[in-house]
């Protein structure tokens, strides 16, 4: 009978591979490596609140600080010549402008604008050398005319100033003064556009 104390010992384990074999019970999750909104950013209720509160600073800043016209002003009166050989009328219009701020304007450019038979005409003043030739040319059209109103003209604070601009429209006499609407704009340097209807 063979002596138990002389068993062999068991053989030593195999060696293990140095490919890992997947495991089914793994608790890792390769997407959560790279984060999701969920897990990356605040709440969505937080967030929310965060927006909100910089919409209602944005909109109270764009309100106390959106331009607007620093000027008012009238068309106090209007005189319509035909041009002599042509479908076309010459305007000569007396505005008032009133600055409102504590500080000048300059004006940078003036524009007449007629709605005429449903079109719309528009013109720049014309410059001051041009209007004497027009008024030696067409002495009625400078029967009411008051000192001209040129461009880079200043405007003092809190003061009014008056003038006449020249304009002309492709529209015959009596259409012009069937118009349905006359309006000039005013450009100061730096500002809105003052817009003077009648």
């Amino acid at each position: 009978m063979a002596d138990p104390s002389l068993t062999p010992p068991p053989p030593p384990p195999a060696p293990e591979s140095q490919t890992p074999t997947p495991n089914s019970n793994t608790d890792f999750d390769i997407s959560e490596e790279y984060g999701t909104a969920r897990k990356n950013l605040p709440p969505a209720r937080i967030l929310a609140i965060c927006i909100a509160v910089v919409a209602v600073i944005a909109l109270i800043y764009s309100l106390t600080h959106r331009a607007h016209p620093l000027s008012t002003g009238s068309i106090d009166d209007v005189v319509a010549v035909p041009i002599p050989g042509q479908d076309e009328t010459m305007v000569a219009i007396n505005i008032s402008v009133q600055n409102t701020e504590q500080k000048p304007i300059w004006i940078k450019s003036i524009k007449a604008s007629a709605e005429v038979n449903g079109q719309q005409y528009s013109d720049d003043a014309s410059p001051a050398t041009d209007v004497e030739r027009y008024f030696q040319a067409m002495p009625d059209l400078k029967q009411h005319a008051l000192e001209l109103l040129t461009t880079d003209k200043q405007v003092n604070p809190e003061s009014k100033i008056s003038g006449t601009i020249v304009v002309s429209f492709p529209v015959k006499p009596d259409a012009f003064a069937a118009r349905k609407s006359l309006s000039v704009s005013i450009m100061p340097y730096n500002e809105l556009p003052v817009v003077i209807k009648k």
